[in-house]
């Protein structure tokens, strides 16, 4: 794999917010795009999200344990959430912060960009729990912005995100504002087998 001549570091991208590069070695980053292609396969394949307005996301989406739609959380759990994804994501976030604070997921969104693939400036605000959202990247390279609390405008911040890599932000940033306005097709290492970007967020619901 081209990891480039120096190693990229850790930052502190906004109270609360934290990229940790290359944190997931090669393998389990196979690991998890096969678990990524089976859970297409499923009951629940990805699909276009159509938004109340009447708008197409560009992504295809799908959601292990409770499901989401737009703006909510149903009561029904479609595909299970995996137990080893959990723990996965408690170690996440022990990365991120030190320690993983009992963080408990019952739902991940899976989003496959293609090439022309985008997603717009938004909050994860259907949740009632604080706790931090874990995002997991795979194939392609893409630029992840992420902004304010306030609206999707100014001040945010643009972040190179690299299979891989891992994204946490809760606490002050838990509500900020954050999108992916570009991918960068053909960038993923070959041996991966993913043509596109895989995203993994893991969440806690804060429902019954």
């Amino acid at each position: 794999m081209s990891e480039g001549l120096f190693p990229r570091e850790r930052v502190l991208v906004a109270p609360g917010a934290v990229h940790v590069p290359a944190w997931l070695p090669f393998s389990r980053q196979r690991e998890l795009v096969d678990a990524c292609r089976e859970w297409g396969r499923g009951p629940f394949p990805y699909r276009r999200t159509v938004l109340p307005g009447g708008g197409v996301m560009s992504v295809r989406s799908l959601c292990l344990g409770r499901q989401w739609v737009p703006y909510r959380y149903l009561d029904a759990v479609g595909v299970p959430l995996p137990g080893w994804l959990v723990s996965l994501g408690r170690e996440a976030v022990a990365e991120a912060y030190g320690e993983h604070g009992g963080f408990a997921p019952d739902t991940a969104l899976v989003n496959f960009y293609a090439p022309e693939a985008r997603m717009g400036m938004h909050q994860d605000r259907e949740e009632r729990s604080g706790a931090p959202v874990v995002s997991l990247s795979l194939g392609d390279r893409c630029v992840f912005r992420f902004g304010n609390e306030e609206g999707r405008g100014r001040p945010y911040r643009d972040v190179e995100l690299v299979s891989g890599d891992l994204f946490v932000f809760g606490g002050p940033s838990r509500w900020a504002h954050h999108g992916v306005p570009r991918v960068f097709p053909g960038t993923a290492e070959p041996a991966l087998g993913l043509r596109g970007r895989l995203n993994i967020t893991l969440r806690e619901t804060g429902l019954p």
